[in-house]
């Protein structure tokens, strides 16, 4: 599981490196490695960057264990929603460097950073859900209202649209976007950016400008997951 994550700390900044060799989807080991490096940045660093691997951010929820049967797609999904707020939450400024490809739970990951680089490239970030048949959970409607331009949550969610980075970036996915082997030190350097403002008054901010959002997400989840996982014609 230590592998999925590495954990560096440079200048008060905590680099948390996903790779699992492949598309980096979250399977359950990979989301206990980011809950466990989320908790020791909080713990020690000023801030955190969150990075993924070359052309691959994050593939979204392990497919293998979604397709299993129902009640391993809903350990998945909790394990999963459990980070997503605990990322969206996070007691240091988060910054997300989108490396490459994020569809799905991937483009969640990048909704709940403070600040968004992107890689320039060919790659797609978006919320496919209702093209492969599945309805926009509750999590990932909130999420996208929350961080999306407004103009664009309808086609972002009900129309499924898939962006490529610039488009991404105006939708509001990412906040800005330089060449892949900048992304990281870009990334790095607004950490340390963020990291040096009044972390007492920027988590007290965050609480004030997410609280809602968060507690509404927990509130509805149950009844999100039984509806998401009860078959309908």
């Amino acid at each position: 599981m230590a592998d999925l994550v590495t954990y560096t700390l440079e200048n008060k900044v905590a680099v948390l490196q996903m790779d699992d060799g492949k598309a980096n989807a979250l399977s359950k080991d990979m989301i206990d490695a980011l809950l466990a490096a989320l908790t020791r940045a909080e713990q020690e660093a000023s801030a955190a960057v969150l990075v993924g691997r070359p052309e691959r951010f994050c593939a979204g929820f392990d497919l293998r264990v979604m397709m299993s049967g129902p009640e391993q797609a809903k350990e998945l999904l909790r394990a999963g929603s459990e980070l997503l707020m605990r990322l969206y939450g996070a007691q240091v400024p988060l910054v997300i460097a989108c490396t490459g490809h994020a569809l799905a739970g991937g483009a969640l990951v990048v909704l709940t950073g403070d600040y968004r680089v992107g890689a320039i490239g060919p790659y797609k970030l978006g919320l496919n859900e209702v093209s492969i048949g599945l309805p926009v959970p509750v999590l990932a409607m909130e999420l996208a209202r929350d961080r999306l331009v407004s103009t664009e949550l309808t086609r972002a969610t009900l129309l499924a649209q898939i962006y490529e980075p610039e488009g991404a970036r105006k939708a509001g996915y990412l906040d800005a976007l330089v060449a892949p082997d900048a992304v990281l030190e870009t990334a790095k350097a607004e950490a340390a950016r963020l990291g040096a403002l009044s972390q007492p008054a920027f988590r007290a901010t965050k609480t004030r400008l997410r609280g809602k959002t968060i507690a509404y997400i927990n509130a509805q989840m149950d009844a999100d997951m039984r509806d998401i996982m009860t078959p309908t014609r």
